[in-house]
């Protein structure tokens, strides 16, 4: 009989390619904090995944450090929720191995990501109007001494793999990864229908309720993220950070009353309605209808408001890299309630597949 007091499984990884972002903190590691209580919460960080760049080593371990350091800053609390680090479950490897032998190259080719990763390696411009065929010819022939890595190419299967081994029924992504995600259900279908097993269940996003928050950068378009270089670190100083939000573009600004914003504008109204007071979204909304707006003002307050979120959370951040063995206890325990449940999806994956000891 199924228990209805079961907790659903949520699934959610980052990848360990540098600090995170106020766009972090807001669409996701805020949200993590408030269902850390309800559910049963995984949160990972996606070392392995990392490697398709192939980062320096040094560089590799420092970032899992400081995003270890900045979930655990930002409120996400070891005792509610599992965290841990992708590469100390030797299942996910073993895993990913196994479910390769389930998935097509074609399926892979033609994920978004994919062909925008490997172009943007290769150097490949993109061209409007080509089809898929003429994408992958480029990547595959293309005459050049880079080369895109099969891990690249295999990513979707390694995401599939940290989602199904855990047994996670709700994934919360971004609007990004959501073909990974579908992929993620396809591959569960196709091993229950292969083997003719009700095994993996399907997962879905994860839907926080209302419109998902999009947190734009400071360039003028877009949302904020750290190859785009328009970011907002959690850890950033306030010198540095004053500095950001100042350089922030704008526009010549409103010529005529209730003017429409351009998008530079909307932006930055956007990051105010997400770090200011109500009142202080007003006074800066008016002065923009009736267009005496100055955005120097307008940016000095943003930057003080920003900052009275991420100032809490950076001296955190100092406070518990500093602690090394609490770092090491925090990923040692969820390492081992992480394996436990993956060891056991993985018997039953080797079992059902046909290896099995003599």
């Amino acid at each position: 009989m199924e228990d209805k007091n079961k907790k659903e499984i949520v699934l959610s990884g980052i990848r360990s390619t540098g600090n995170l972002h106020l766009g972090n903190y807001y669409g996701a590691l805020s949200k993590f904090v408030k269902i850390q209580d309800t559910h049963d919460c995984n949160f990972f960080i996606a070392d392995l995944h990392a490697l398709t760049t192939n980062p320096n080593p040094e560089e590799l371990h420092a970032n899992v450090k400081s995003i270890l350091a900045e979930y655990l800053a930002a409120g996400i609390d070891p005792e509610k929720a599992n965290i841990f680090i992708q590469s100390d479950i030797p299942e996910i490897s073993e895993m990913y191995l196994l479910l390769n032998m389930h998935v097509g190259i074609g399926e892979l080719m033609r994920t978004a990501s994919f062909k925008d990763k490997a172009r943007k390696a290769l150097g490949i411009g993109n061209a409007e109007g080509e089809t898929d065929e003429e994408i992958e010819k480029q990547i595959i022939g293309a005459e050049t001494n880079k080369r895109v890595n099969a891990g690249l190419l295999t990513y979707p299967t390694l995401m599939a793999v940290d989602i199904l081994i855990q047994k996670a029924t709700k994934v919360p992504v971004g609007k990004d990864q959501l073909q990974h995600l579908e992929l993620t259900r396809r591959f569960a279908r196709r091993f229950n229908s292969f083997y003719n097993v009700d095994y993996f269940p399907e997962p879905t996003d994860f839907d926080f309720g209302g419109a998902p928050i999009k947190v734009p950068g400071l360039d003028g378009s877009g949302k904020m993220g750290k190859s785009e270089g328009n970011c907002i670190y959690l850890v950033d100083d306030p010198k540095i950070l004053r500095k950001k939000v100042m350089r922030a573009v704008t526009d010549e600004g409103p010529q005529a009353p209730n003017s429409p914003m351009s998008e530079p504008v909307q932006n930055l109204f956007t990051l105010l309605e997400l770090t200011s007071t109500p009142d202080v979204v007003k006074h800066f909304r008016d002065a923009y209808a009736d267009c005496s707006i100055r955005y120097g003002d307008l940016k000095k307050q943003l930057a003080e408001d920003i900052l009275a979120v991420t100032t809490p959370i950076r001296d955190r951040v100092n406070e518990i890299m500093a602690d090394e063995d609490y770092l090491r206890r925090v990923v040692s325990r969820g390492a081992e309630r992480a394996r436990e449940r993956a060891a056991a999806t993985l018997a039953d994956v080797r079992r059902i597949m046909g290896i099995r000891k003599f």
